[in-house]
């Protein structure tokens, strides 16, 4: 059962200062699944991702992405299992280009020998591929303006492709979404729904209507714990969901 699933989180725990933040979290990951996670702010959800990634290391629990136990992986090995994200707070290379802050993060995972008084752009593998997944994010005409100069809708694309361009069997979206006009919204939104099935697409939103049109199956958290977890009509449906995160 294990190896046949994406990602397995088992009894996750973590607290911070004494008080706990995620307490027995456990959620399981099909390969292409479209899971959306909810919760009111402050229910755990953003730790819980960065447990998922090694930016946090749990007190107690198991991580595994197809099969193999990485809660003590670190982040990059955890990126080189197939494990990709983005984060609520953009964060990104103002100054540099659109293109070089895409071929950084496909640097990692290549075994290209980096000289560091070359420019990245002479990698023209690296060059070419960030370039294609601009393209795909719809900002190939933007690929050499520095990022401080680009809106902040096209940032959140910026970071999209980002993940994109190291082609991860599991991406995490912390809130996509948010602060995007409904323009901005549409667009973001078409680009995560194309992505392929061969990737699973775990993601944190507050914008419903927008993200269970995309979820299949949805996991509701409050103060750490999972309160509902199952396929989205039936999560929506339950009457804790309401209490605690839709309301009346």
């Amino acid at each position: 059962m294990t190896a046949s699933l994406a990602l397995e989180i088992r009894n996750l725990n973590k607290a911070f200062g004494g008080l706990p933040v995620t307490q027995d979290v456990s959620m399981s990951i099909r390969p292409g699944e479209r899971h959306l996670i909810i919760g009111p702010n402050g229910a755990g959800k953003t730790t819980l991702f960065n447990q998922v990634t090694g930016d946090l290391k749990p007190n107690s629990g198991q991580i595994k992405l197809f099969g193999t136990d990485v809660t003590r992986f670190a982040p990059h090995r955890r990126a080189h299992a197939g494990l990709s994200r983005t984060y609520q707070i953009i964060t990104l290379f103002a100054h540099d280009t659109l293109e070089h802050n895409v071929s950084l993060a496909l640097l990692g995972l290549r075994r290209t020998r980096w000289q560091m008084w070359r420019p990245l752009s002479r990698y023209d593998e690296l060059a070419a591929e960030a370039r294609r997944t601009l393209d795909r994010v719809g900002l190939l005409h933007l690929a050499n303006h520095p990022v401080s100069d680009i809106a902040y809708g096209e940032k959140r694309r910026v970071e999209l492709a980002m993940a994109l361009v190291q082609q991860p069997k599991v991406l995490l979206l912390d809130e996509p979404l948010a602060g995007l006009s409904n323009t901005e919204r549409s667009t973001v939104k078409a680009l995560i729904a194309s992505i392929p099935r061969e990737t699973a697409v775990v993601m944190i939103e507050h914008d419903m209507d927008t993200a269970l049109d995309l979820a299949e199956t949805v996991t509701l958290l409050n103060y750490g714990r999972v309160i509902v977890d199952g396929p989205r009509d039936a999560v929506i449906a339950d009457e804790r969901t309401r209490e605690v995160y839709l309301g009346p």
